[in-house]
């Protein structure tokens, strides 16, 4: 019988850590982008694309690791519905760092723009170009930014609650290895 484990494995807690970064910088830099007429606006949108795809690719990265590897358990003493929340707001988590960069990527292929990579590197287009499908993923993508955004509060608002209040090892385990 294998021993429960008090840590994620290296690689996990590297993705959790680059993506927490990343994700915090590309909702950031998305709010400024839509907010914003400056000369900036156009540096932000060619920072946005690629990397919402990095972060696309990461996140599939991430969900392989997840899932070919064993994960700490929750504390035993743990109540049933925060278990739950747990599980599904992580899974939420997925779904959406999934989700959004794709949505992003389809809502430009229906505006007709391309997603460049840099180096003359495109993305093939996800959609035919098409101006309400278009305003239709837009909005979807904005809702869904939030949601995420919202969603990375409460699981940093749950992660302080487990390493200030309870300290029963959860925010430890993804914190720091041995």
């Amino acid at each position: 019988m294998n021993k429960p484990l008090d840590h994620f494995v290296p690689l996990a807690r590297w993705l959790h850590w680059s993506m927490a970064v990343a994700l915090l910088a590309m909702l950031f830099i998305g709010a400024g982008m839509v907010a914003s007429v400056s000369t900036r606006h156009q540096w932000l949108i060619q920072l946005h694309k690629p990397l919402g795809i990095a972060l696309l690719a990461l996140a599939v990265i991430r969900l392989g690791v997840r899932l070919a590897t064993r994960q700490p358990p929750l504390p035993a003493d743990l109540p049933a519905f925060q278990a739950l929340a747990a599980k599904a707001s992580h899974w939420l988590l997925y779904g959406l760092m999934l989700t959004l960069p794709l949505l992003g990527w389809a809502m430009l292929s229906a505006a007709g723009d391309p997603v460049s990579l840099g180096a003359g590197v495109r993305l093939p287009p996800l959609l035919a170009p098409d101006a309400a499908t278009f305003a239709v993923l837009r909005t979807a993508h904005g809702y869904l930014a939030y949601l995420l955004f919202c969603t990375v509060l409460v699981h940093l608002a749950a992660a302080l609650y487990h390493g200030l209040i309870r300290r029963d090892g959860v925010l430890r385990s993804m914190a720091r290895g041995r």
